[in-house]
């Protein structure tokens, strides 16, 4: 049987895509090992069952999971995060060191969320056993160091794009779950032949009826977010859309939690938007589909940064698969799949004048123009992003099981 070791800091229960590949891959024969490390994103400190002695090794689904020691990244400040992401990259390197003394594997798929450190426990088996890796880039370093970091110092990015090309270069195929990182990737060296288009795709629960209790919603035109509430997603931006359209009878739903979440609610406070912005805070993955299907239009936003514009965020995915309108305040490959597929409007990034007259044009439509929006993304989507579409791809790089 076909062994393959996925390499991710993130792990079940955490809430990613490692999970779909890793069980995905089991469920069609393979023999799949995770080596991870103990959960604790986004809350920032370890999960109740899990510790230095509790559930280190485990089996789920089938799956072996291997949990190393991390430091928690805590309230997610600069040097938690630091010491959460270096701690987890030299303590898995180290495991992957003695099991690579033990064990073979057929490959090594790395889940490259970020830093680009994560890939380090993937090279020990290259080096030691000649393992192929397969790296999932799904964060540009050291470009996301500078936009989301704030770092500047030509030295830190220096290293950081020398650990970049260093991981490129050792890679059997480099996995891009945008294609616009191809532009960065290959100003990096010549990587073409390795490049393959694996882009993200929205989880089971999306296209499932939800039958999960949420909270009664502000009646009105309900416009809707979930997922991180982080410096990325530019809630500055939509709240100045907020005060434009303060009296057009707009509900902003934003359901999630992160490090903009406090900002948010003093700004709701200080201008008085109580009754335009509304935070019920964090919910699991398995009651978002009852959220949205309260929701009349579906939105995203990212900063004005070259760096994101690059990126193609999951949740526009996940926001096809539900079947709903979108509209964005994002700039590059979103918002040319936006367009692409129908199912929304779009407004350059941190353009928050544009964004609240998109929405006044999305008021104006009748509910079956909107409804034909989101049945055009759904459509989209079944063409394009489902899981098993998308693993697909992956199985066909990889050795038959």
């Amino acid at each position: 049987m076909t062994k393959i070791l996925l390499v991710t800091q993130y792990f079940h229960p955490e809430n990613f895509k490692s999970n779909d590949v890793a069980f995905e891959l089991s469920r069609r024969g393979y023999d799949v090992t995770v080596l991870t490390g103990l959960p604790n994103y986004p809350e920032g400190k370890v999960y109740k069952g899990y510790g230095v002695f509790r559930k280190r090794k485990e089996i789920i689904n089938g799956v072996k999971v291997y949990r190393t020691f991390v430091i928690p990244r805590g309230r997610g400040g600069a040097l938690m995060l630091s010491l959460n992401y270096l701690s987890w990259a030299f303590i898995a390197s180290v495991w992957a060191f003695f099991m690579a003394l033990s064990r073979r594997y057929d490959a090594v798929v790395v889940h490259e969320t970020s830093p680009v450190t994560q890939g380090f426990p993937a090279l020990i088996f290259k080096w030691l056993r000649g393992t192929p890796i397969y790296f999932w880039v799904l964060d540009l370093w050291p470009e996301s160091l500078q936009a989301a970091g704030g770092i500047s110092n030509r030295h830190v990015l220096s290293f950081f794009t020398w650990v970049t090309c260093l991981m490129y270069r050792n890679s059997e195929k480099i996995l891009i779950s945008s294609r616009g990182f191809r532009e960065s990737i290959l100003e990096k060296g010549d990587f073409e032949s390795k490049l393959v288009y694996f882009p993200n795709w929205a989880e089971d629960v999306f296209s499932d009826t939800c039958r999960e209790d949420i909270p009664a919603l502000p009646k009105g035109f309900r416009l809707m977010f979930a997922g991180n509430i982080g410096e990325s997603q530019d809630m500055e931006s939509i709240a100045e859309a907020a005060l434009i359209l303060k009296d057009t009878g707009v509900k902003i739903i934003i359901v999630g939690d992160g490090r903009k979440k406090r900002w948010l609610e003093e700004y709701i406070l200080s201008h008085e938007l109580s009754d335009v912005i509304f935070l019920p805070g964090r919910y699991p993955l398995s009651a978002v589909p009852a959220f949205f299907s309260q929701a009349d239009v579906l939105f995203l936003s990212l900063k004005n940064d070259y760096i994101f514009s690059l990126t193609v965020p999951a949740k526009l995915q996940a926001y096809m698969a539900a079947g709903k309108p979108v509209i964005a305040m994002i700039d590059g490959e979103a918002r040319t799949l936006i367009s692409e597929s129908g199912c929304g409007l779009s407004c350059p990034a941190g353009d928050y004048v544009g964004f609240a007259g998109r929405v006044r044009e999305l008021m104006s439509m009748s509910p079956s123009q909107r409804s034909a929006m989101g049945k055009r993304g759904r459509s989209y989507f079944e063409q394009n992003f489902t899981k098993a579409r998308c693993l697909d791809t992956l199985c066909s790089l990889l050795p038959s099981p």
